[in-house]
C-alpha cells in the first residue's frame, strides 16, 4: 500500500462521522445511561405521537360537528395506514392499540359506584344481567348461522351489550389473535358507533311516543344505547332526571366488563390450554377497573379526579381507536360484506326489544 493510500484511509477514518467534520477525530459513543424504560419510550413516541395527533383532530371535528369522535379516529387513522407498514411509527402504533388501550379501559372503573349501581333496584340490575348475557349469546350462535367467526360473534354482542367501542376494544383485548382480529375490530366499532348514533336519534322519538315518564325513558335509553356518549346525548335531550336515570344504568352496563371480559379471558386461555393447574391468567387492567371501583364507592376519590381519569380515559381510548384504524386497510373492511352489520343490527333489535319489555311491564 502506496503513502497515498494511508493518508487517504486515515483521511476517511477522520471524516466519518459529523464531528470529524470540523476537524475532530472520532470518539467511541460512550454507553447507554438513563432512566428504566427509556428505551422503550425512545422505540414507541413516534407512533404515539401520529396516533395521539389523529386522536385530538378527530376530537376537534367531533365538538364542532357533533359527531361521534370514535367514529372519526377510526377513519381518520385508516388514512394514515401507510404509517404501520413500515418505519419508525410501527411499535409506537402497537403500543397505542394494546398498552394505551387497557389504560383507557381500567380507567372507566373510576366512573362507577356500588351506589349508583344499588340505588336502581334490583330490577334494572336484572334486566342489564339479563340483557348483556343473552346479547352475548345471541352474537355467539348467530355468528355461525351467518358464516362468520364465533369470535366475532362475542366480540359484537359484548359491544351491543356493554358499552359500544369501548367494550369491543376491552373484549378483543383477550380474545384469541387471528389474521381477522384487527378487521374484526374495526368492523364493530364502526357499526357500533354508527348504531348507537342512529338510537341516539331515533330513540328519545320512540320513548315520547310510548309515553314513558322520565324513569322508564331513562332507563329504556340506558338500557338499550350502545356507546356512553350516546346515552348522556339521548337522555338530557328529555330531562333534567331522565339523563340521570340513563347514565346510572349505561354506568352499570359499562360495569357488566369486569365479569363478561374476566369470563372470556378464562374461557379462552382453558381453551388453549394456557391454564395452569386450573388456573387462567386474567389481564391487569381488569384488577385495576375492579380497585378503581372500590376506591371510587369509598368515596376516596374528589370530583375533579373521578372527572380527570374520565378524560385521561376518553383520550387514551380515542388515541388506541385511531391506532387500530391506522393497522386496517379499507379493501380488508370491504371484504368482510352485509354479514357482521346484519349481525349487529339483529343483536340491536335483540337487546332494545328485551328492555322495552322489562320497562313495560315489569317497572
Amino acid at each position: 500500500m502506496t503513502d497515498f493510500d494511508t493518508d487517504t484511509a486515515a483521511a476517511h477514518r477522520m471524516f466519518r462521522s459529523f464531528d470529524g467534520m470540523e476537524g475532530l477525530p472520532e470518539v467511541a459513543a460512550p454507553p447507554r445511561t438513563g432512566l428504566p424504560g427509556q428505551s422503550l419510550v425512545a422505540k414507541v413516541w413516534p407512533g404515539v405521537l401520529a396516533a395521539a395527533t389523529v386522536a385530538l383532530a378527530a376530537s376537534w371535528l367531533a365538538q364542532h360537528y357533533t359527531a361521534p369522535v370514535m367514529l372519526f379516529a377510526l377513519l381518520f387513522g385508516m388514512a394514515f395506514h401507510f404509517l404501520h407498514e413500515e418505519g419508525r411509527c410501527v411499535a409506537g402504533i402497537e403500543f397505542s392499540s394494546k398498552a394505551i388501550l387497557r389504560t383507557g379501559v381500567a380507567l372507566l372503573g373510576a366512573r362507577i359506584t356500588v351506589e349508583q349501581m344499588l340505588q336502581l333496584g334490583v330490577t334494572p340490575i336484572l334486566m342489564v344481567v339479563v340483557g348483556v348475557a343473552s346479547t352475548i349469546a345471541l352474537g355467539f350462535l348467530a355468528s355461525r348461522a351467518l358464516g362468520l367467526s364465533r369470535s366475532f360473534g362475542v366480540l359484537s354482542g359484548g359491544a351491543v351489550g356493554i358499552c359500544g367501542a369501548s367494550a369491543a376494544l376491552a373484549i378483543a383485548s383477550v380474545l384469541p389473535k387471528t389474521k381477522e382480529s384487527e378487521r374484526d375490530v374495526i368492523l364493530a366499532v364502526v357499526v357500533v358507533t354508527a348504531l348507537s348514533t342512529l338510537a341516539m336519534i331515533f330513540y328519545p322519538m320512540l320513548v315520547t311516543a310510548l309515553g314513558f315518564d322520565h324513569q322508564r325513558a331513562g332507563l329504556f335509553l340506558g338500557g338499550t344505547i350502545h356507546d356512553v356518549a350516546q346515552v348522556v346525548g339521548a337522555g338530557y335531550m328529555i330531562s333534567q332526571k331522565t339523563g340521570d336515570v340513563a347514565t346510572y344504568v349505561k354506568l352499570l352496563r359499562v360495569a357488566m366488563l369486569l365479569p363478561v371480559v374476566g369470563v372470556i379471558a378464562v374461557v379462552v386461555a382453558r381453551g388453549q390450554g394456557a391454564a395452569v393447574g386450573g388456573r387462567a391468567p386474567i389481564p391487569w387492567f381488569l384488577f385495576a377497573f375492579a380497585a378503581l371501583v372500590a376506591l371510587n364507592s369509598l368515596g376516596l376519590f374528589p370530583k375533579a379526579v373521578v372527572d380527570g381519569a374520565g378524560e385521561v380515559s376518553r383520550w387514551c381510548l380515542v388515541t388506541a381507536i385511531a391506532a387500530l384504524g391506522m393497522k386496517t386497510a379499507f379493501k380488508e373492511l370491504a371484504a368482510a360484506g352485509w354479514r357482521p352489520v346484519a349481525l349487529m343490527v339483529a343483536e340491536t333489535a335483540w337487546i332494545a326489544a328485551l328492555v322495552l319489555v322489562v320497562v313495560t311491564f315489569f317497572t
